[in-house]
């Protein structure tokens, strides 16, 4: 009988030929990450893998000591007799789907992903596979996202007219992926645009890889005086919703960016003025355009609406099935971040510690580090040995 590549293990997702974890939710010694939201890149682990722009995301989360290797998308290591690749997620800043192949099967665990390209990250990409593990956060057929022009034009006219009115509008959203999508979209012109403690670090580091955002100010700012105030859009975390610091903004209109927008429920629950339909995850459409891209006879879903994705997907002749995992909630977690956040420092970081993954199972590899001394990883492979993704 032929091992899986991937199994569910109390720790989380476990490649056995390999020996690593992919996102664990609880410490181990090689975890591959899929992107940096808190309930998939977890402290404890000794050793971490993930793509180049997670470095200082990472270091900023977990700690500035962590052992961290980082790839490009479509670089190539093999460790273990197993060829580890990451491929565009189009979540956020980073994100990236794993490919594990062992010979000659293909298996593709998808972390969080989104089919729209929002400008903020690189767009997801098909990747064909034997086999495909996929998120259902949205998976029910009631979540169908409108499209990012209509939906920034709704951001832009409620904006427009709270600053006619010298009202400030306080859009909350999550302080990761979120609030930086939200910048790379609205209409910088209408007014000044201030952000959150939690959320202006953030924006430093999209900046500081190359990622287009308009200018933005802290309410602290000399500038930002009781007239610009008015005129302000202020993006922050859910949880400054109530605190005092929005007594700052005076009279304001408040709104909130989610996916659980689409359910009235939610939007009465947040108890805000407005509710704008914006996700970071795939809706009920672009999971399965997703998932029939990679031309995957397997599928496994994991967290999110589980079992109507896979009894769906078994209608539609997969051979479908569960993963209990112990995903999901990022958003509510980055929403506590508040003013904890400590400034980035820049670094360039392609490697940081120890390497931990090795070519085969017996001898270390000679990958760069931050560490020249360290061993452990293994070289990435030529451009000519590189997965080739579907045409999206």
């Amino acid at each position: 009988m032929t091992l899986p590549l991937i199994v569910i293990r109390p720790e989380g997702l476990y490649c056995p030929q390999g020996e690593f974890f992919i996102d664990p939710w609880r410490p181990v010694d090689r975890a591959v990450i899929t992107h940096a939201h808190s309930d998939h890149a977890r402290p404890g682990n000794a050793h971490y893998l993930a793509h180049r722009d997670n470095a200082e995301l990472l270091h900023i989360r977990l700690g500035a000591d962590i052992s961290l290797q980082t790839l490009e998308y479509g670089e190539a290591l093999e460790h273990r007799g197993v060829r580890i690749s990451l491929h565009p997620a189009g979540h956020v800043l980073g994100s990236a789907q794993v490919r594990l192949e062992c010979k000659g099967r293909v298996w593709v665990a998808s972390g969080d992903y989104k089919l729209a390209d929002d400008g903020t990250c690189r767009p997801f990409e098909p990747v064909r596979c034997d086999t495909f593990i996929t998120e259902s956060t949205f998976g029910l057929p009631v979540y169908r996202w409108p499209h990012q022009a209509d939906l920034f034009a709704d951001i832009n006219n409620w904006w427009q007219r709270n600053a006619a009115s010298g009202r400030a509008s306080i859009l909350f959203c999550y302080a990761f992926g979120k609030a930086q999508r939200i910048l790379r979209g609205v209409d910088s012109t209408i007014g000044p645009i201030v952000c959150h403690g939690a959320v202006e670090p953030l924006n430093a580091v999209y900046r500081a890889i190359g990622v287009p955002l308009p200018a933005t100010f802290r309410v602290t700012d000399e500038a930002m005086n009781k007239s610009a105030l008015s005129q302000a859009l202020v993006l922050a975390p859910p949880s400054a919703a109530g605190t005092p610091w929005l007594r700052r903004f005076g009279d304001y209109s408040d709104a909130f960016a989610s996916g659980w927008m689409q359910l009235r429920g939610a939007r009465r629950r947040r108890g805000v003025d407005r509710g704008f339909v914006m996700s970071d995850h795939a809706d009920w459409p672009a999971l399965h355009r997703a998932i029939g891209c990679t031309q995957a006879g397997q599928v496994f879903v994991t967290h999110g609406s589980i079992a109507i994705m896979v009894r769906y997907l078994r209608e539609q002749g997969l051979d479908a099935q569960a993963f209990a995992t112990e995903y999901g909630g990022e958003e509510e977690a980055d929403s506590a971040d508040g003013e904890a956040i400590p400034m980035p420092g820049m670094r360039d970081s392609n490697h940081t510690g120890d390497a931990a993954f090795s070519v085969g199972s017996d001898r270390d590899g000679a990958g760069e580090s931050d560490n020249p001394g360290a061993s452990g990883f293994s070289p990435t492979l030529s451009a000519a040995r590189r997965p080739r993704p579907l045409e999206s």
